[in-house]
């Protein structure tokens, strides 16, 4: 079950987002009827927002944000868990696109718990016709033709998702979301300067493994045939979960440690 929400009752075709893709998204996460991690998504949300140079309105509180998710959809639609993908797109009624105002668009994907994986494993593949850049804007969720290439890509071929590399063709991330890579006691992950997202889910799950020394996380330049050198690999997407990988090519991979892992973070909400 899919719930959507306008800041209005009617948003007009003329606004930037809908044009240009002058917009940014950023996830915020619902789980036994709570909002969880809501104050790093909310910073999250203002730093993209920073970055794509667009007009921050004072109501733009992390109060504002809980009592709207709140209301709106634990209250009135009494959704349980879910994520909940919150786009803000700058409006065409300023003297200069800096000082033009902003409005929001969310919608809901309700999902039994945001912080288990997905009981579907998925099967990727690298694409190697398009890249993704890694400089700023790179890591914030902003348009971007590659996510939507590489989907249709992942379509076509019976995939679930591709993992996208960098000009220096070194794994960046999947179209949906971060990789990580589990090879001996070793857990590695893409660096942000290699063109991942950031991803407040993500940096939960590390912090937590290294509070209690679960697992060694590490940032790495990864080349592409590191891919078929891990033992289990993992995804996780702000926008649509976490989920196993479970073929790469001719590779299969186990998911059992890095099922237990996110069980034992699972446990600690």
């Amino acid at each position: 079950m899919k719930n959507t929400y306008f800041t209005s009752e009617e948003l007009e075709l003329k606004n930037r987002a809908f044009l240009f893709g002058d917009a940014v998204k950023v996830s915020f996460f619902i789980r036994n009827s709570k909002l969880i991690m809501d104050e790093e998504c909310y910073f999250f949300l203002m730093a993209s927002m920073r970055k794509m140079r667009l007009n921050i309105p004072l109501s733009y509180t992390l109060e504002f944000f809980q009592n709207l998710f709140n209301t709106k959809v634990i209250e009135e639609s009494g959704i349980q868990n879910g994520i909940i993908n919150f786009l803000v797109f700058r409006n065409s009624d300023g003297i200069t696109l800096s000082k033009s105002s902003v409005s929001y668009y969310f919608e809901v994907e309700e999902m039994n718990d945001v912080l288990s994986i997905h009981q579907r494993p998925l099967e990727l593949d690298l694409i190697k016709e398009i890249n993704v850049n890694n400089n700023l804007l790179s890591n914030i969720r902003v348009h971007c033709p590659e996510n939507i290439y590489g989907g249709i890509y992942a379509q076509e071929n019976d995939l679930d998702d591709v993992i996208l590399l960098n000009p220096n063709k070194r794994i960046a991330r999947a179209t949906s979301g971060n990789l990580l890579f589990l090879e001996g006691d070793v857990i590695k992950i893409p660096k942000q300067s290699e063109g991942a997202y950031i991803s407040p889910l993500l940096e939960n799950f590390v912090t937590f493994l290294h509070k209690n020394n679960l697992a060694d996380t590490q940032e790495h330049e990864i080349i592409a045939f590191e891919s078929q050198k891990a033992e289990e690999i993992l995804l996780i997407s702000d926008e649509k979960g976490v989920f196993s990988v479970k073929k790469i090519r001719n590779k299969t991979f186990e998911n059992i440690r890095f099922t237990e892992l996110v069980e034992s973070w699972r446990n600690s909400f």
